[in-house]
């Protein structure tokens, strides 16, 4: 390996090695660019694939996740590894698998970590929703958490599958899902108040690192 590489892992590394970490550690993907995100449509349980830029991203984050493991002195075939059913949530996983050397089809599928459900808005952008119903929107607004959109789901019906999903964990894991199911992990690993997790950022190409009451961000 040349120096320079090195010194850049070493910045990398996910955590301390005199770092004891209580529970599973969860090296969360959210899935890439599609036409969809784009074009700022809502997209929930619709099954959107990638784009040319995703499958980019996809392969960025497979690099990200072997800087990782080699400065924490892992190996990718020691992990377990999940993904949303949604086709682009896999497709990523199975890009991120092959850019680690490993069977592109070799993980496991979880329905608990699909994409919350925008119920009748999924396929409008929010402009659109905003157009059909501002009193609805502004009521989302003022409570996120608790909000269900017409026919959906509530970011606190998702937090309630996915704390079911993370009590299965047994060994640090790879994941491939999206922006709603990783704001839900958040609060229920409590890092931020449920109702602020609800805003919070969640990037494309980019591997964030769940380690005991720490969140890091990969890019």
């Amino acid at each position: 390996m040349h120096a320079i590489t090195a010194r850049r892992l070493r910045l990398r590394c996910a955590r301390d090695p005199d770092e004891v970490v209580p529970r599973p550690v969860i090296y969360y993907v959210r899935h890439g660019l599609t036409d969809w995100n784009v074009q700022h449509r809502l997209q929930g349980r619709h099954d959107v694939p990638l784009n040319g830029l995703g499958h980019a991203q996809a392969v960025r984050c497979g690099e990200i996740l072997h800087d990782l493991l080699l400065c924490d002195g892992g190996k990718a075939e020691d992990l377990d590894y999940v993904s949303s059913p949604l086709i682009r949530a896999r497709k990523t996983m199975e890009i991120m698998r092959s850019t680690l050397g490993l069977e592109s089809t070799g993980y496991g599928v979880d329905t608990r970590l699909a994409e919350i459900s925008f119920g009748e808005w999924e396929g409008l952008t929010y402009a659109d929703v905003l157009a059909r119903d501002k009193d609805i929107a502004a009521k989302r607004e003022s409570d996120k958490w608790g909000f269900r959109p017409p026919g959906g789901e509530s970011y606190a019906q998702v937090t309630a599958r996915i704390s079911q999903w993370y009590a299965t964990l047994e060994r640090d894991t790879v994941v491939a899902a999206h922006g709603g199911t990783a704001r839900a992990l958040i609060a229920h690993l409590a890092l931020v108040p449920a109702q602020d997790a609800t805003h919070h950022s969640v990037d494309q190409g980019v591997v964030y690192v769940f380690a005991g009451n720490r969140l890091a961000r990969y890019a």
